[in-house]
């Protein structure tokens, strides 16, 4: 068969990526479910096996690993929506801080422009009957919204169980899809997704534990009015990678804000974010996660910000996992290779334009860039190494 040219396989590449891309747009009710479902199958597989090694029956093998991941959740929402009725408790302090905080605000802006307390009025009520027009046009999705969300988390535990008790069948689907030659990277990539995505969502279920209980706790001692619920609104906003923590840091400064009359709360606020960030960004997290998940910072971001536009706050927190999973699948296709470099964290020091052998394909290359940026071989990939040693 008459191989196509270059411009065209090309072609082809990147019509496929737009037709995924559209894919996801137009079913992602559909296929968002299914992927977190996916992902937390492989999360539930390690409890499963333990099961079914103690002769505990299939079903409930399956059943009791979804019911404690349910429990789990279950005391999140009972925690966090107890911090919200406090915050709903206090709602008449917070309207007196907002009234002094905007009195200050407005003469601040009276000493520093020749815009008068009447024009700040003026101009404060326009913005606000825009936004009311704006609430009641989007009041009628908001039902739908609602509904939605219902289904798709009651849809979860039913998808897990079913993938869970056809695991075998899908497997064999998988593999025979692939040409019998093939089956042998095909397991590899199996091993290192199902390797990655456990490391990753069980180290952000051990985030959402240690940051709640680090950043509540630490504001709690410092005398920070709603700590606990600045903590956990920040630890589940740090889930979406790079862009939940700018919010996280938006909203603990706005809580602060509204429960406080002086600026120093929340300098405390913003100092104690800052510190506990720094902590779980390069001594926590790295040693819970490891170097499994090797995404390139621009790649992470743009991912997620795709994410979020394909499938929203899920799209966003699961960008991570599926652009890993898309590397594995990318390292492993001679074809597909140079998107794998693209999502890769293997930066070169020297520049392609004065060095030939950065233009190659080659695995040698590639180990030697890792190596270059110091990333440790996971534990897949010194056993395939161990494996070609032997032949």
């Amino acid at each position: 068969m008459k191989e196509f040219p270059l411009t065209v396989r090309r072609s082809i590449e990147l019509l496929g990526l737009f037709l995924l891309g559209a894919l996801m747009v137009l079913g992602g009710n559909i296929i968002m479910p299914l992927i977190m479902a996916f992902f937390i199958s492989i999360v539930l597989l390690s409890p499963y096996r333990f099961l079914r090694k103690k002769r505990i029956p299939n079903s409930l093998a399956i059943l009791i690993p979804i019911l404690l991941m349910l429990t789990f959740v279950a005391l999140i929402v009972w925690f966090f929506s107890s911090q919200v009725g406090r915050l709903i408790s206090d709602f008449p302090q917070i309207q007196k801080n907002v009234s002094l905080h905007l009195n200050s605000l407005s003469k601040w802006i009276n000493d520093i422009s020749d815009f008068s307390t009447t024009e700040q009025i003026k101009f404060i009520n326009e913005q606000s009957n825009k936004l009311l027009t704006y609430a009641t046009s989007i009041v009628g999705g908001a039902a739908g919204s609602v509904s939605s969300a219902f289904v798709f988390f009651g849809l979860l535990p039913i998808y897990v169980f079913l993938m869970l008790t056809y695991k075998n069948l899908l497997l064999r689907f998988v593999f025979m899809w692939f040409p019998a030659d093939h089956h042998e990277k095909v397991e590899e990539v199996l091993g290192e997704s199902e390797s990655i995505i456990k490391s990753y969502l069980i180290g952000l279920l051990i985030q959402i534990s240690y940051m709640t209980v680090l950043l509540g706790g630490l504001l709690l001692l410092l005398g920070i009015k709603h700590a606990l619920l600045i903590g956990i609104l920040f630890a589940l906003l740090n889930l979406i990678p790079y862009v939940g923590a700018l919010i996280g840091n938006i909203i603990g400064v706005l809580l602060t804000l509204t429960s406080s009359q002086s600026f120093t709360p929340v300098l405390i606020v913003l100092g104690t974010i800052a510190a506990v960030q720094f902590l779980d960004n390069n001594i926590l997290m790295p040693r819970i996660v490891g170097s499994k998940v090797r995404i390139n910072a621009l790649g992470a971001i743009v991912g997620v910000f795709i994410g979020g536009a394909i499938a929203g706050v899920s799209g966003m927190f699961l960008s991570l996992p599926i652009i890993a999973v898309m590397k594995i699948i990318f390292d492993r296709s001679e074809m597909f290779k140079p998107w794998g470099v693209l999502l890769g964290d293997e930066n070169p020091d020297e520049s392609p334009m004065k060095s030939k052998r950065l233009r190659s394909k080659s695995e040698k290359v590639r180990v030697e860039l890792e190596e270059e940026n110091h990333i440790e071989p996971t534990e897949d990939e010194i056993k395939r190494g161990s494996k070609s040693g032997k032949k």
